[in-house]
């Protein structure tokens, strides 16, 4: 599974400081944080409709597409700042077993 993660990962460190005029992710990348938060927040919209729709037809193939519309550009926010999809899957494994309530509950504020 994280083969995948790291070629896209890959491809979308490729695009920084790359021609805005001819990708998607380094037009996203030249209009800078606002500009991917604004996306992520979008697509986390679309998603949350795609699975109020789902719920109502049973039909969860928007769900999957737009879910993978939110990783892409949860991907993108991670290159903006340096960080991997390695380290979002350490920091799964890290949690792993823990229970939710204890685990936010020893996060310092």
């Amino acid at each position: 599974m994280s083969n995948v993660l790291d070629r896209v990962a890959a491809t979308i460190e490729s695009r920084k400081g790359g021609d805005p005029s001819s990708s998607y992710v380094a037009k996203l990348f030249s209009k800078g944080d606002d500009a991917i938060l604004k996306k992520i927040g979008e697509e986390a919209t679309e998603t949350v409709m795609a699975a109020k729709d789902a719920r109502v037809s049973g039909d969860a193939s928007k769900v999957l597409y737009e879910c993978a519309d939110l990783w892409f550009h949860s991907l993108v926010l991670l290159a903006q700042f340096d960080l991997s999809p390695q380290q979002v899957l350490d920091e799964l494994a890290r949690r792993e077993g823990l229970s939710g309530l204890e685990e936010k509950a020893s996060r310092k504020e």
